[in-house]
């Protein structure tokens, strides 16, 4: 259930869409200040990763997914990438498309792309597929929507590798950030929300499993920040075959060789 109060509302860890569209749509105007303060600037690093790991061509097409404002789509755009940003967040979109009317924003559930299969040469999306209240779903959606030998790019919040830095982490999350939002943000609230959706989510080696479980290959990841957020690159393969259900076992392997 969403709750409201005086300050806004916040989605539950259910992740309803309605909810989680309604959440991010209060925040919008203030939401890329606020990803900047509370990541104390480590957001633009991040996203400049992100771009350099998609490697997309002029001409080519790329589905950013979780736009919001579009300030991950900007860079794309400005290459003469053509970039889809698609968000379920209409506050989001339209704040997006009043700063750069140049870009397509599409409004659309990751759960229910509305593009068709083969539509993208790559795929993107960052700080988003936590939000997704079926995340697997919205895997096997980009599958679809990735031409043959695509690549998909995912950007999001993980677990820090060191157990000392991932417990000061969690002190963070669960302490520092909602009160530095009750203090910056109209809507505190979402904030809390957003620290419980981190705490919650899986780490680097299950969402690795879940991308080659979705039909996904040569999955990979690279850790940013000490494992606070992790960039998971895989490719659509170049001939259709049937989604394979991978042990969590051989995927850590495969993570662990390939870091040596």
């Amino acid at each position: 259930m969403v709750r409201v109060n005086n300050a806004g509302s916040r989605a539950s860890l259910e992740k309803r869409p309605d909810e989680v569209a309604t959440m991010f749509d209060e925040v919008a105007p203030r939401y890329d200040v606020m990803n900047d303060l509370l990541s104390l600037g480590q957001t633009r690093r991040w996203r400049k990763v992100v771009l350099e790991a998609v490697d997309a061509d002029p001409g080519q097409r790329v589905l950013d997914l979780a736009a919001g404002t579009g300030t991950s789509s900007e860079p794309y755009a400005d290459a003469g990438v053509d970039v889809v940003a698609c968000d379920f967040s209409l506050g989001m979109l339209r704040v997006g498309k009043r700063r750069r009317p140049d870009i397509d924003f599409i409004a659309g559930d990751a759960t229910s792309l509305p593009f068709a299969e083969n539509s993208f040469d790559a795929v993107t999306i960052s700080f988003g597929l936590r939000n997704v209240n079926e995340p697997r779903k919205a895997l096997a959606e980009m599958l679809r929507v990735t031409k043959p030998g695509g690549r998909l790019v995912i950007a999001e919040f993980s677990t820090p590798t060191n157990p000392l830095w991932r417990t000061m982490y969690i002190e963070y999350l669960m302490r520092a950030l909602p009160e530095v939002a009750r203090r910056a943000s109209s809507n505190p609230d979402a904030y809390v929300y957003l620290a419980e959706s981190i705490r919650a989510w899986p780490d680097q080696d299950n969402l690795a499993a879940w991308l080659t479980q979705a039909g996904w290959t040569d999955v990979t990841y690279r850790n940013l920040s000490g494992g606070i957020v992790a960039v998971h690159r895989a490719h659509k393969p170049a001939a259709a075959t049937a989604p394979a259900a991978v042990p969590l076992t051989k995927v850590r392997r495969a993570r662990r060789s390939a870091a040596h």
